[in-house]
């Protein structure tokens, strides 16, 4: 029965999340390697089983839309971990605290005085061209002045170990179901390495939620009425609001069981009549969240919720009008945006970019197609993107004519060499790139998950993560550590 000998790894070309060299794990990872080691492949493959059998009771799936067809399939994922050290990971707590305040600041402004328009630290020509800036918000002041109330932000670690933030997801970001689900997956799989107490907890993400939630109620002194707004069974991520409704023990509710009176109050139907609704985390994307305010033929909203969010009878989370932040063009300028509203320097990098609104930056991606990664600025799930050395001449001569006609909405990144972590395939752990989504919580406080969601690309070499595109995930430990005896003994096994 082979084993699994990590001499044999070949974590050489990346900065691998598990093992510093071929048979030396770091030092965060030492117990869980050694645990490995000690498995065969039929042991290592029954686990496996163990987790996707799990992930079928359990009913964890997400619905991928193909040739216009809607299929739901079990959730992608892979059984080892991916380890964090807590020591580096306080220090990455603090940079999403940083940036997710700046950029709630930062919308607060735009809907207000446009102060950093006039200070000329965003051109003003980013706003005028944003898809996303929502007119109808313009005046309004949400609870606590937070509009991103749940940010999801992409990091990801080039080849020298830099942790970078790649993009933030303040619209209606998906994923945290995912990562307490693999959690308790994990827990079933490899039930011996929890015992220590190393690995910190996450299950602490939905009660946060809910106080956040229940923060925002316009009636502070009565128990509020929460409830989670989902589009249907049809969304992509219902899975995520059933399962974040049923956690928070709060009514799942669609469009239709809503409706808001003529004194600008939302209600709920019942079968005991209608209920008074204080706070609405909505996962309806803005255009299709009011007929009367924007898309006047959607069927998935609520008539006049924008006019009680407006009059201060219900909140709603995120915010309308926060996705004018969810940019990546905007992205490019968060450094700059918190030197302007915290005066502080960036904890966190961001990864260089180039705006293809800029004369020099446009010149410069239209000569190097084949080596950048070029993204819409507005496009999500990983759809629209050129990935330079993997593109054809045809692909790029398209993206060229797409930049040129529209350059405001193109913006490049240099190809990172993502980092990998060992992941099952073929029976025996090989590298694989990951990214990583932790979830921000901003109300009276801002609360980070203790590591976030994981995601994985499942094919050799690939880049692409995301699960609608072949990608899956895994479980993230924080861990707590300063036992270098574990290295050791995977040293010698």
């Amino acid at each position: 029965m082979s084993q699994v000998n990590w001499n044999n790894y070949a974590c050489r070309d990346y900065y691998d999340e598990l093992m510093a060299a071929p048979g030396q794990p770091r030092e965060s990872a030492g117990e869980l390697c050694n645990m490995l080691a000690r498995f065969s492949a039929e042991e290592l493959a029954e686990r496996k089983t163990a987790a996707e059998i799990a992930i079928r009771t359990m009913g964890i799936t997400f619905t991928v839309y193909s040739e216009g067809a809607m299929i739901d399939r079990a959730w992608p994922f892979d059984i080892v971990p991916r380890i964090i050290p807590a020591s580096e990971w306080r220090k990455t707590e603090a940079g999403l605290k940083q940036r997710v305040q700046a950029l709630n600041l930062f919308i607060d402004d735009l809907y207000h005085d446009q102060k950093v328009i006039k200070d000329k630290v965003l051109p003003a020509e980013v706003l005028a061209q944003s898809v996303n800036f929502r007119p109808q918000c313009v005046g309004v002041n949400p609870p606590h002045g937070v509009w991103a109330h749940v940010c999801g932000s992409d990091l990801v670690r080039d080849g020298d170990g830099t942790l970078y933030v790649l993009e933030d997801n303040l619209r209606i970001p998906s994923g945290v179901s995912y990562m307490l689900e693999n959690r308790n997956v994990t827990k079933r799989v490899l039930p011996e390495l929890f015992a220590s107490g190393k690995i910190l907890p996450v299950d602490d993400y939905v009660a946060q939620l809910y106080d956040m939630l229940a923060a925002m109620s316009p009636r502070p002194g009565d128990d509020p009425q929460v409830v989670v707004l989902t589009p249907g069974i049809y969304n992509s991520a219902y899975f995520e609001h059933a399962y974040l409704a049923q956690q928070m023990g709060v009514e799942l509710v669609q469009g239709s069981d809503l409706l808001v009176d003529d004194d600008d109050v939302v209600y709920m139907r019942t079968v005991e009549g209608m209920r008074r609704v204080d706070v609405i985390y909505r996962r309806v994307d803005d255009e299709f969240l009011d007929p009367e305010a924007f898309n006047p033929e959607s069927m998935l909203g609520v008539a006049g919720l924008m006019r009680a969010w407006r009059a201060g009878k219900v909140a709603l989370a995120n915010a309308p009008g926060a996705g004018v932040a969810d940019d990546k063009v905007v992205y490019a300028f968060v450094p700059a945006l918190i030197r302007y509203y915290l005066d502080q320097e960036p904890l966190l990098p961001n990864v260089p970019s180039y705006l293809c609104m800029f004369e020099d930056d446009r010149r410069y991606v239209l000569d190097h197609l084949d080596e950048l990664v070029v993204k819409p600025a507005n496009e999500s799930g990983g759809y629209g993107m050129l990935i330079g050395p993997r593109s054809t001449k045809e692909t790029r001569e398209e993206f060229a004519r797409l930049i040129k006609a529209n350059p405001r909405n193109y913006m490049a990144q240099p190809t990172l060499a993502l980092s990998t972590t060992p992941t099952l395939a073929n029976g025996l752990p090989q590298p694989r790139h990951v990214d990583l989504r932790p979830f921000i919580l901003s109300g009276p406080e801002i609360h980070v998950t203790t590591g976030g969601l994981t995601r994985v690309a499942l094919i050799e070499g690939s880049l692409v993560v995301n699960s609608s595109q072949g990608g899956g995930s895994k479980d993230t430990w924080i861990v707590e550590t300063d036992d270098k005896a574990a290295v050791a003994a995977v040293k010698g096994a």
